[in-house]
């Protein structure tokens, strides 16, 4: 079982230290303490789900930040969790996505989603198209991406775009392509586009005993198998809260009914910004939560 952790809030407040030496020690202590991967949010507003107050505004922009920690960190993997498809035409998108993979020397993840926030929308002048619109410029995008990957240069004509030359030079240093992880759970559209195109998925954390994440996970396997591909080539992704102050052991205790649930790989997020103790909880769990993953799939003895 892989272990990440996704950072949606820059609000650090210390007299002490700025947001960029924050940021570092964060990235470093992770990539140091074997954490797989690192995830921003990609907003321009604070989207922070579990804000510790009002005034936390500070948000970067999420590739740029990628560039930055990719040359300050030397092995864990970086993506943003997740890109909205309507925020960056394809090809801007698809070039940063693999840049970030060449000069990371193969780390980059692709996070990338419908999208979903209105306000910020308004607020900043974004795109945001009616919900069926996004989802066909999503599926666009993804095909896109693995044509320009591929290094198939003749033309894309879409619905929404039309790319006369997508030329992808150079190329991603990950083999086939960066992984792409779709956000969302979406039965009708979602869900589909992860089977057809997506290399992990991403469910949450519902406090129903695993209900959600059940039957989410068995209507992915019915759409494989429709599909015939693997439901084993996906990697399913889960987001979780670390809780304030929540031990070592505590944490592991969690991980290990996601390994229950076929859970590969834990996100985590955390209330406000990152800390390096809450980052040295995750550090200390990491071996034992590998350890879950590979007792999963061996099975019962």
């Amino acid at each position: 079982m892989r272990l990440s952790i996704s950072i949606t809030n820059f609000s650090w407040r210390d007299e002490r230290q700025g947001l960029e030496e924050h940021l570092v020690s964060i990235a470093e202590a992770a990539d140091h303490g074997g954490i797989y991967g690192l995830w921003v949010s990609d907003h321009l507003l604070q989207a922070d789900p579990y804000g510790a107050g009002p005034g936390e505004t500070e948000m970067l922009e999420a590739y740029t930040t990628l560039g930055y920690l990719a040359a300050r960190t030397s092995r864990i993997r970086l993506g943003t969790l997740v890109s909205a498809v309507t925020f960056r035409p394809p090809a801007l998108l698809v070039k940063a996505v693999t840049t970030l993979d060449v000069l990371s020397g193969g780390r980059a993840l692709f996070g990338i989603g419908a999208g979903y926030q209105g306000e910020e929308a308004a607020a900043m002048g974004l795109p945001l198209p009616p919900v069926p619109e996004r989802f066909d410029r999503l599926e666009e995008t993804l095909q896109i991406a693995l044509q320009i990957w591929t290094g198939d240069t003749s033309p894309y004509h879409g619905r929404h775009y039309t790319l006369d030359a997508p030329v992808g030079s150079p190329p991603p240093v990950s083999r086939p392509h960066p992984p792409i992880l779709i956000g969302g759970t979406g039965e009708k559209r979602t869900l589909p586009l992860v089977a057809r195109y997506a290399d992990a998925c991403h469910v949450f954390d519902i406090p129903d005993g695993g209900k959600t994440v059940r039957h989410k996970l068995a209507v992915l396997r019915a759409l494989c198998d429709d599909l015939g591909r693997p439901y084993d080539q996906i990697e399913k992704v889960i987001a979780t809260r670390l809780q304030p102050g929540e031990s070592t052991a505590s944490f592991v205790t969690r991980c290990a009914t996601f390994a229950d649930l076929g859970i590969d790989h834990v996100s985590v997020i955390t209330t406000g910004p990152w800390t390096t103790e809450g980052v040295g909880t995750l550090v200390e769990a990491a071996d034992q939560i590998v350890a879950l993953g590979a007792a999963a799939s061996a099975g019962p003895s």
